[in-house]
């Protein structure tokens, strides 16, 4: 046992002083000490109820004979964040989760570890400390909040956003606007939409690092705790048979993971982050190969925000069980896999129904013949650049316009606020990615706007940064090479024309290149929007969004991209 560095032995005898001071039992001292990572607090809906999904996980260790040991996190709240200066720190915050998840458990010699998160960051932050531990572990999640309601029509927080939008161009009057944002979010969890943070969850649920059930069961449900307390007994489990979460990421979890976000329609967000587990694993995400998985694997689920149905709606459908065993019948899925049931896959999914043909649609008579989201290249993104594919319109599936630049979110809303952006425009926002935002702020503010006024099927939107979980419509992020590194997105003028072909997987800048090097010869990098502290630290060492935005080892990779 690890811990045992910490609480055997004479040479130990200070340390078990510590521990008795604390108020362990030496009985408990006996017993295998397993971390329970939690990101509770009182101002993430997603996270304030998350003391007592701690405590039933700390049962669950207890039954399962092991000592849990509580110790916290932090977490931001993306919605609470957006479209301010607090959203540069947002996905920043994912290293610091992950730093602070390793410095504990190994400054403590835990000798297993449960992860109880939520929300957008806090979660592959936390699966990013899973993959560089390589203990036996857990992840288990607070669940999705509930929908609100409006005369008998469900809302999500993707709605005020767009109410705000709405109210901008004259649509809505302002008791309308805050009768919605007073009903939308009606409790603790998680938004109630395939967002980013129940994207992650299900993703996590797809990896086999949580416990079937994680992705879709509500927070306010019962089951949620006994969800917790099981994860507290599995966890010893793992520990007996030595299943660290490092047997259980291996190549094909991730191709497992990539057609389950396919076939459910995940946030553009769920490819920054399973490139960064990736990453800390040991390996990459190959852009053609999320193409290639994209194109074989159909969208079986159409949630908010590109279809009415949210969470709730696919738990009561058989949530993720059912939409993998569509998979595992069509060949879509790996299922000799180990997951932390301390099965496979197939075992997992061995008595499981699949689709209930109106939230979760039959494999043959998917919602989309293709997956929810593709990756773009071409001359504007040569590295690539993500879009929700299963939330654009028809219509815009191709779509060709001009380009109306802005170098920041501020100026872009700003525009459109004041009725400024007109059918046909590209709007292009750049300086936002992971070294020039910094930290490749989350943009739902411009993207709902938009949709609020009705343009979501008549604008498009490119950016080097990030956009929410919650954006439909043609909305492409991720955009690299970023502007801050002198990708081609930072010569785009207003007036270019700029070509987008979902079909094709292509996003291109009709300019010549003879043009272009000329802009390119009097480019000159701006100074970073923040340029103190931690986020100062951040914009040198962060990669491209293509690679996941990672901190890159001490070699010098990540200092000119």
């Amino acid at each position: 046992m690890r811990s045992h560095k910490a609480t055997r032995g004479v040479d130990r005898a200070p340390h078990r002083s510590l521990f008795l001071a604390a108020g362990f039992h030496p009985a408990e001292l006996e017993r295998p000490l397993v971390g329970v990572a939690s990101s509770a607090n009182d101002i993430v809906p997603g996270h304030v109820h998350l003391e007592k999904i701690a405590e039933a996980v700390k049962a669950g260790v207890r039954m399962g004979g092991g000592t849990p040991i509580e110790f916290t996190t932090i977490g931001v709240c993306d919605g609470i964040a957006m479209n301010h200066a607090g959203m540069h720190y947002s996905l920043a915050s994912r290293e610091l989760i992950a730093d602070s998840i390793e410095v504990m458990v190994e400054a403590h010699c835990f000798d297993a570890l449960v992860l109880v998160t939520n929300c957008d960051k806090i979660t592959p932050g936390m699966m990013i400390a899973a993959a560089r531990l390589k203990l036996p572990t857990i992840m288990i999640s607070g669940g999705p909040m509930l929908a609100g309601e409006i005369d008998g029509k469900k809302i999500d927080l993707s709605s005020v956003f767009e109410a705000v939008g709405s109210f901008h161009a004259g649509r809505m009057t302002k008791d309308e606007l805050e009768y919605i944002a007073n009903n939308a979010c009606p409790g603790c969890g998680s938004c109630a939409g395939m967002f980013t943070a129940n994207s992650m969850n299900c993703m996590a649920e797809a990896l086999g690092l949580a416990l079937p059930g994680n992705g879709t069961i509500p927070a306010i449900s019962a089951k949620r705790l006994h969800l917790a307390k099981e994860a507290g007994m599995r966890i010893m489990e793992l520990l007996e048979k030595n299943i660290k979460a490092s047997d259980i990421l291996v190549p094909d979890a991730f191709e497992n993971a990539l057609a389950v976000d396919m076939a459910l329609g995940c946030s553009t967000n769920t490819l920054l982050h399973l490139t960064a587990l990736a990453y800390e694993c040991g390996l990459k995400i190959d852009f053609n190969r999320v193409n290639e998985i994209s194109r074989q694997t159909p969208q079986l689920c159409l949630l908010s925000p590109a279809g009415q149905n949210r969470i709730e709606d696919l738990d009561r459908a058989g949530g993720i069980k059912a939409v993998m065993k569509e998979l595992l019948q069509a060949d879509l899925l790996k299922k000799e896999l180990i997951t932390v049931t301390g099965k496979t896959v197939a075992e997992n999914l061995a008595d499981v129904d699949g689709a209930d043909g109106k939230v979760i649609r039959p494999i043959d008579d998917p919602y989309r013949p293709e997956g929810g989201l593709a990756v773009l290249f071409g001359t504007l993104s040569p590295d690539g650049s993500v879009v929700k594919q299963g939330a654009v319109a028809a219509s815009m599936q191709r779509f060709e316009g001009k380009a109306r630049v802005f170098n920041s979110e501020e100026s872009v809303s700003a525009a459109i606020n004041r009725g400024e952006i007109t059918e046909g425009s590209v709007v292009v926002i750049r300086y936002e990615g992971p070294r020039g935002g910094p930290g490749m702020r989350e943009m739902l503010s411009p993207t709902a706007a938009l949709a609020g006024m009705g343009l979501d099927e008549k604008v498009a939107l490119i950016t080097d940064g990030r956009f929410s979980g919650a954006t439909r419509g043609a909305s492409i992020g991720h955009v690299s090479p970023e502007a801050a590194a002198g990708g081609p997105i930072a010569l785009v003028k207003d007036g270019d024309l700029i070509s987008i072909d979902l079909p094709k997987r292509r996003l291109d800048l009709k300019v010549p290149e003879e043009e272009l090097q000329r802009r390119r010869a009097s480019w000159k990098r701006p100074e970073p929007k923040i340029n103190h502290g931690y986020l100062k630290r951040y914009a040198r060492q962060v990669s491209s969004a293509s690679s996941g935005a990672v901190f890159y080892a001490d070699n010098g990779e990540g200092k000119d991209q």
